[in-house]
């Protein structure tokens, strides 16, 4: 491609045509008679040779070179994998949107190699958050009005070969057993197992009924043994006493010959989440500040055990980057409600 400045005198149409415009050109009105970007045709050239100006720049295109547009086209097409899909162009960007409800990936390393390519520009929300289906995602552009095509070409091979650079990993329906205190009142627990059911069927799972206990380590044991065979394949324990490390919940554990991968968890609030492993299942302990409305730690895990994800100490310590959950981060919890803020549920 080459940049070429026309100068008014001696102009013609055929000095225009095919080339493409590099600004917005203005008749004497002030009424636009040649787009940003357009191609010209025969038609649009006359047009703007019938325009007041003294220069005008255009670009050359040259065999191999890619409109900006068509050149868009194919990189948002090229990004896009499994649940996610391309939703129209608009102010020069392509619309990248869920397909379907789930946990975005985002292919850091891919995304950067696409990027480094000059011309080249995608942005994408934060990896690992949950999206519904028809949220954006992420939108590609082709910076330059022309691009050379062997440019798409190298950002094709690297969307290809990374499966994709956005993804979307589908909920899995998963069936969820819990053990609340057996301390609880009527009211607690009901406003407990309301606001876990909400955020299960959220994700597409489904909530066994409640079962209660904790002061006992048999009890415990006992409780997360009926659940599994309930048909449970994710445990959730509540209000555990984190710090106390003769809590029954622990002794409990330590009969079912479950495995502690972390206990306590480098973010706030929700820094006393722990997780452990028991027969190739995930228990959860969620930390008593998250029981009832508020977005913990607890909803940043799990809706990374609900995509299928193996989440472990070294998943957990990755938290504390980000794990600062002020009000401002909520954009990384599931929007669990309409009208509310994510992670909220009243």
């Amino acid at each position: 491609m080459k940049a070429v400045a026309v100068r008014r005198q001696g102009a013609t149409a055929d000095a225009l045509v095919g080339r493409v415009l590099c600004y917005d050109v203005r008749d004497a009105s002030g009424k636009t008679v040649g787009d940003k970007g357009a191609v010209l045709d025969r038609a649009k050239a006359d047009a703007l040779l019938a325009a007041p100006w003294d220069e005008v720049h255009v670009i050359e295109v040259e065999p191999g070179d890619l409109h900006e547009e068509e050149a868009g086209s194919r990189l948002a097409a090229a990004v896009v994998g499994d649940g996610v899909e391309v939703r129209g162009y608009t102010g020069g960007q392509w619309t990248l949107a869920a397909s379907r409800r789930g946990l975005l990936r985002v292919r850091d390393e891919a995304l950067a190699r696409v990027n480094v390519q000059e011309g080249i520009a995608v942005f994408t929300l934060f990896d690992r958050q949950p999206v519904n289906a028809g949220e954006t995602v992420a939108k590609a552009k082709v910076t330059p009005l022309v691009i050379a095509g062997e440019t798409l070409v190298s950002v094709e091979a690297i969307a290809r070969a990374a499966r994709g650079v956005v993804t979307v990993d589908v909920f899995r329906p998963t069936v969820v057993g819990a053990v609340a205190p057996e301390r609880l009142e009527a009211k607690q627990r009901d406003r407990f197992e309301a606001a876990l059911r909400q955020k299960m069927e959220w994700f597409g799972g489904r909530l066994l009924p409640l079962r209660f206990g904790g002061d006992k380590a048999r009890t415990v044991a006992d409780q997360l043994a009926a659940l599994r065979s309930e048909g449970a394949e994710l445990l959730i324990v509540a209000g555990a006493s984190a710090l106390d490390p003769l809590d029954p919940v622990f002794g409990g554990l330590t009969l079912l010959g479950a495995r502690m991968e972390r206990h306590g968890a480098p973010a706030h609030p929700g820094s006393l989440l722990w997780l452990a492993r028991w027969e190739g299942r995930a228990i959860l302990g969620m930390p008593t500040c998250g029981m009832f409305s508020q977005a913990t730690t607890f909803d940043l895990v799990l809706p990374r055990l609900l995509a299928g994800e193996a989440v472990g100490n070294r998943e957990l310590a990755e938290l504390g980057h980000g794990g600062l959950l002020s009000r401002e981060m909520a954009y990384r919890f599931p929007p669990y409600r309409a009208g509310v803020q994510r992670g909220e549920l009243e």
